[in-house]
């Protein structure tokens, strides 16, 4: 992946039974008083880098963005059958904040699912309020972008019908390993890795919808709140996981979240 100027890298963290905010400085964490969106500040304080890390942010609520690159939209066909071309407008649905999955978790295969499939994707974070916001102004609305894994269990999104279950279930939305503020999200390197091979490749500029529309649109009919998460769609390259594979997702100027695929105890 190219270059890119280093953001601040906003992680949360655990210290003891303490759930804070900070920023990730390389060999030690700064801790915040909040978030930046919250009013957050420096707490003069550090914090060593082994700390337990969690999630970056706690959102509200994660709107997932369907079929947003073209190739991506042909093979879907074969997991899940309907739109044999990108969408005229974005096709977005919800995962609950209790799939929400922390950097080096455990992604959990529940038991008879035949296909669980990673998706590779770059997701933004807002920043201030956002409804029906002009798309000119939108990015403005966006405090960073982060690594998102759109976990999916093709048997029940072909069964379904509707893919609460499919893509809503526990574990199934990890995200991180920080947020980087600031950073532009309309031309980034994206990858998704399984055990050290890249299965999707892609940049942010070939989504079909890119950021700024889509905050935009999103705020037509729902409200975007501080630390509410956009994942916008992932590439062409989708296949199954297993328990004991290892999986990775890059987003240039992020980082790389990582996590382990284990199955759902007996």
């Amino acid at each position: 992946m190219s270059a890119h100027p280093t953001p601040d890298r906003l992680v949360r963290y655990r210290v003891d039974d303490l759930v804070c905010h900070g920023m990730d400085r390389g060999d030690h964490l700064e801790r915040w008083t909040a978030a930046p969106w919250a009013g957050g500040a420096p707490a003069g304080q550090t914090d060593p880098v082994s700390c337990m890390r969690l999630a970056p942010c706690a959102p509200g609520k994660i709107v997932c963005i369907g079929l947003n690159y073209v190739e991506h939209v042909k093979e879907s066909l074969t997991v899940a059958p309907g739109a044999t071309a990108p969408p005229a407008e974005p096709l977005f649905f919800y995962k609950p904040g209790t799939a929400v999955l922390a950097p080096g978790g455990a992604i959990v295969k529940p038991a008879g699912l035949e296909r669980l499939d990673p998706e590779g994707e770059m997701a933004l974070v807002i920043g201030r309020t956002a409804r029906r916001v002009r798309e000119a102004d939108a990015l403005a609305h966006v405090a960073g972008v982060t690594a998102f894994n759109d976990v999916s269990a093709r048997d029940w999104q072909k069964k379904d019908g509707q893919w609460a279950r499919a893509k809503g279930s526990d574990t199934f939305a990890p995200f991180g390993p920080c947020i980087a503020l600031g950073l532009d999200p309309r031309d980034l390197a994206l990858e998704l890795a399984v055990n050290g091979q890249v299965r999707q490749r892609a940049r942010t500029s070939q989504l079909h919808f890119g950021p700024a529309f889509l905050v935009s649109w999103l705020s037509r009919f729902i409200t975007l709140e501080p630390g509410d998460v956009i994942a916008t769609g992932t590439p062409a390259g989708i296949a199954p996981i297993e328990p004991g594979d290892t999986v990775e997702v890059t987003v240039e100027g992020v980082g790389t979240l990582v996590n382990t695929v284990v199955a759902e105890p007996a």
